[in-house]
């Protein structure tokens, strides 16, 4: 088991710079959790005790709206980490996180970070850079939800998920829809009737075509265009 945790956090972002011998000593500390899907790992304002490597799996962290509503911040999938930053800043969890599916983490408490960090300067550098790639999102996702309507937002995530495990074929970059139209809502901002709208659209205008979970981007130049187009 302490074999496998170190080949996890030798393929992070954060911890893959270390020495061996500090990535046996942060290993030792990392605490396993199974989590099923869709069961909490923290909740937002929760005091932070650590963060956690997700070494199997998926993970959603999002905020919760006065109606109910869900507003996801990002998804991370193994393997990478996930709640750095009150770790560094010293106060509660931002979001909430979940399990997206059956996933497996590896908790490591703050303080053994924090430690970690003043002996190998290398790892304060990782977080920083980690930590500032988070920023970037955030500022991509506040552009998107501000300047972007639900159509093009839409676009923007099916040509994400086109480039990640889309396959080519003759028609265009096809690739399975693993998300319901509520989870989809949950990602772009709305809600599912507007997602099945915006859909509809899609395929009236001959930019994409659905059949059940598969997804085929007809045109993926029209479709990017139109995502990046000037409200």
């Amino acid at each position: 088991m302490a074999e496998n945790k170190l080949e996890i956090l030798k393929q992070t972002q954060l911890f893959r710079e270390l020495d061996e011998s500090a990535l046996n000593a942060v290993a030792g500390r990392a605490v396993e959790k199974r989590l099923e899907r869709d069961e909490i790992l923290f909740i937002a304002g929760e005091p932070a005790a650590g963060l956690y490597v997700i070494a199997e799996g998926s993970v959603r962290a999002f905020r919760t709206g006065a109606d109910g509503r869900e507003q996801i911040i990002h998804v991370e999938h193994a393997v990478t980490t996930i709640a750095e930053v009150p770790v560094f800043d010293e106060g509660n969890y931002p979001s909430t996180a979940a399990a997206e599916e059956p996933t497996i983490v590896y908790f490591l408490e703050r303080n053994s970070i924090r430690a970690a960090c003043m002996e190998h300067p290398q790892l304060a550098l990782a977080a920083a850079k980690l930590l500032a790639g988070r920023l970037r999102k955030c500022a991509e996702l506040v552009e998107s939800l501000s300047l972007r309507e639900v159509g093009q937002r839409l676009a923007k995530l099916l040509i994400d998920e086109a480039d990640s495990v889309g396959t080519i074929t003759a028609e265009g970059i096809r690739f399975r829809q693993s998300l319901t139209h509520n989870q989809l809502a949950a990602r772009i901002g709305t809600v599912r009737e507007v997602v099945t709208r915006a859909v509809f659209r899609l395929q009236a205008q001959g930019l994409i075509k659905t059949s059940g979970r598969s997804v085929t981007i007809l045109d993926r130049d029209a479709l990017r265009s139109y995502a990046e187009m000037e409200r």
